[in-house]
């Protein structure tokens, strides 16, 4: 018989992905009912699972690695879904509505997945579940209700809702300061390969010179390469609205004042021309509109 790959041991997973998305052991131990000594030590356990170190601390804060980065962005959508589920099953016995939305990770982990939770809240009948893709949408091949997608928002057969400014601004970790000379020339670029062209863009509108010879690296999504200026790797290239927290703590400086607006080249969140909304979709959507209203 064909052996399966195994998976990971769940108690440890679970206090890994609450972990990294508080971002504290204490915080953590407090949601899932257990002492801060019980979740360090599941942590470590799945790390010597894994054969990889998940966290690392900065000065006195606890960040996640690269590796830890990527795995907690497969990670969370899971756990979501597996929350979202058991509260369907809790219900007073009426069978949740199911609403399938996709995401590109990035957007997932920094924006939405965030704010679900208040939507769980105030709307414990629907159940959302959420994946993610960088591919573009396609609702003739897929079984989803509706989805996020990075352009310009004039896509054929579907409608959309603008969701937030796409506005790029360079980041970098204070410890890893920029040339005097604030050119450039000798900084590290952190590049994610789903937006190839973001640095491109704003050096050319901040009329900052392309070298070719510039030394860069790059990163399957862009959650890696912020997590690679975290620590202290170069200098990423971010949507503003997704690292607002890491500005606000000092985790991440906007060494430059120029930032670049795409204008209406952003995240959308669109569903099909051709199928009629369900409630379900009506109620999300409307939710969504109010988030971006404030």
């Amino acid at each position: 018989m064909e052996r399966r790959e195994s998976l990971p041991p769940l108690n440890p997973a679970r206090a890994f992905e609450a972990t990294g998305r508080l971002l504290s052991i204490t915080k953590a131990a407090n949601e899932l009912a257990v002492t801060p000594a019980a979740v360090s030590r599941q942590v470590r356990a799945l790390e010597d699972y894994l054969g990889v170190d998940l966290f690392e601390r900065v000065k006195g804060r606890l960040e996640l690695t690269a590796a830890g980065a990527s795995y907690l962005a497969e990670l969370m959508p899971l756990f979501s879904a597996l929350r979202d589920a058991t509260t369907g099953i809790r219900s007073s016995g009426r069978r949740a509505a199911v609403l399938k939305i996709r995401s590109p990770a990035t957007f997932a982990v920094r924006w939405l997945i965030p704010r679900l939770a208040n939507f769980h809240r105030l709307h414990a009948d629907i159940e959302v579940q959420l994946t993610t893709s960088p591919a573009p949408l396609n609702f003739a091949r897929e079984a989803i209700d509706a989805g996020i997608q990075l352009g310009d928002g004039t896509w054929p057969g579907v409608n959309v809702q603008r969701l937030m400014r796409n506005v790029l601004v360079p980041v970098v970790a204070p410890s890893c300061p920029i040339n005097r000379d604030g050119q450039l020339r000798c900084e590290t670029l952190l590049h994610s390969l789903a937006r190839p062209e973001d640095w491109n863009l704003w050096l050319k509108a901040a009329g900052m010179p392309l070298n070719p010879r510039r030394r860069e690296m790059r990163y399957e999504t862009s959650l890696l390469a912020y997590q690679a200026a975290i620590e202290g790797h170069g200098v990423a290239i971010a949507q503003e609205a997704l690292v607002l927290p890491e500005l606000a703590n000092g985790t991440l400086i906007a060494p430059f004042s120029f930032r670049l607006d795409r204008g209406e080249h952003t995240y959308y969140f669109a569903w099909p021309e051709t199928r009629r909304a369900s409630p379900a979709l009506e109620t999300f959507r409307d939710w969504l509109v109010t988030l971006v209203a404030e």
